[in-house]
């Protein structure tokens, strides 16, 4: 049976694993480690261009922000990353600004790691502030990027910088009031509301359903406004580097699930990539029932499932069902070795937080599995990139199951 924290975590980001937590993660160090605030690096795009990036405040004035009262409109934050003609005299951008740092250190998923002992301001991407784009070799097809509940969008900057090394524009989607904080121009911070809602609705386990469906609706029709809202927002310096008759979309955790339900619901989304996120209002992955339309209905267009260890049609109802009811193309692939957050920028980071603080190996086990940094991060770069490759580009190219002991095919 789940504990109450255990199911808010699970129930909240519609995953077993996926996160809200309302406290601060806490673990006393050992001897020897770091006596002032951990700093990280996060690995280096493999693609050919240079990324730049720019971040804008989006406004839906047609509809009253879902999770608060005060506010008669939604807003919402975006970061695009872009193939740069050239990032000389550039800054990189900070994965996490001020507020949305202070935010995730007190509001995170992060099991038995005290984030309150790392400077999350301190991290720098590998995209630069405003590099001007480069022309010669777009229009550039379009791929979103919705994160887990509770997660900020940064946190899956490793694998949105690779792809726009690659030559994809990359549009990463804060959910507000969703995602731990949510920093907007001037300063003004957003804190995320799921852990209070969430304990309004415990123990019912119909109320609980009834948020998780909420939650995805809220992110759906955020993308949904995003797709609306993104000709006219784009500065002058990014118009018509966009192809927005080629657009992706991919997601880790309920993101996924964001990703392939806002597919079923819009045409524009030509093919979406989950990465284990279950497509069902239940709250652990291998939980029967109460199916999303996108599992009920399935999907005419290309998606890949991407899971954890243990992750497979033989043990996620829900995939199943979408496997079954769609048409289009359908590819399924377990990372061995990989826990939930190995989709994340915690593969990256959290083993450089072990070592700084001298954390037991469990610990690193317990976030992101036993597939190392090494191993897990070059392969999920290559099963999204020869995904959207193939599915967007219209390039023939081998994925990395044939190469990667690690990539098993769904059904072997």
């Amino acid at each position: 049976m789940l504990t109450r924290r255990t199911a808010l975590l699970s129930a909240v980001a519609a995953t077993a694993l996926s996160a809200v937590s309302a406290r601060t993660a806490s673990a006393t160090p050992r001897a020897g480690s770091a006596a002032g605030p951990v700093r990280l690096t996060l690995p280096a795009p493999g693609g050919p261009h240079p990324v730049g990036t720019v971040s804008l405040r989006l406004v839906d004035t047609a509809r009253a922000d879902p999770w608060t009262t005060a506010q008669p409109y939604r807003e919402l934050m975006i970061s695009i990353r872009y193939p740069a003609r050239d990032a000389g005299g550039h800054p990189r951008a900070p994965q996490m600004l001020p507020g949305e740092a202070a935010g995730f250190t007190a509001v995170n998923n992060l099991a038995d790691v005290p984030a309150d002992k790392v400077d999350w301001a301190a991290t720098r991407t590998h995209a630069h502030e405003d590099a001007p784009a480069d022309r010669d070799h777009g229009p550039y097809p379009v791929v979103c990027y919705s994160p887990g509940t509770g997660d900020p969008r940064s946190l899956g900057t490793t694998l949105c910088d690779d792809l726009a090394s690659r030559g994809y524009v990359v549009v990463m989607l804060d959910h507000t009031y969703d995602a731990t904080a949510v920093q907007f121009p001037g300063g003004r911070v957003e804190h995320t509301v799921l852990p209070a809602e969430y304990d309004k609705a415990y123990p019912d386990k119909k109320r609980i359903r009834a948020l998780l469906k909420k939650t995805i609706d809220v992110r759906v029709a955020d993308t949904r406004f995003l797709l609306d809202a993104l000709p006219r927002a784009l500065p002058r310096a990014l118009r018509g580097t966009l192809d927005l008759d080629r657009v992706g979309m991919f997601g880790h955790s309920a993101g996924g699930f964001t990703a392939l339900q806002t597919m079923h619901d819009d045409r524009r989304i030509a093919a979406g990539a989950n990465m284990d996120g279950v497509v069902a209002y239940v709250p652990d992955d291998g939980d029967s029932g109460h199916l999303s339309t996108v599992a009920a209905e399935g999907l005419d267009r290309p998606f890949l499932l991407l899971g954890k260890d243990g992750n497979d049609l033989s043990t996620v109802p829900s995939w199943n069902a979408l496997w079954r009811h769609s048409r289009g193309p359908r590819e399924g692939l377990t990372l061995c070795g990989a826990e939930h957050a190995t989709f994340t920028d915690e593969e990256a980071l959290i083993p450089q937080i072990a070592r700084r603080l001298g954390l037991p190996r469990a610990t690193v086990v317990k976030n992101i599995g036993t597939i190392t940094p090494a191993r897990a991060i070059p392969v999920e770069r290559a099963c999204l990139a020869s995904f959207f490759d193939r599915r967007l580009h219209g390039r023939e190219v081998a994925g990395p199951s044939a190469t990667a002991p690690e990539v098993r095919p769904f059904g072997r």
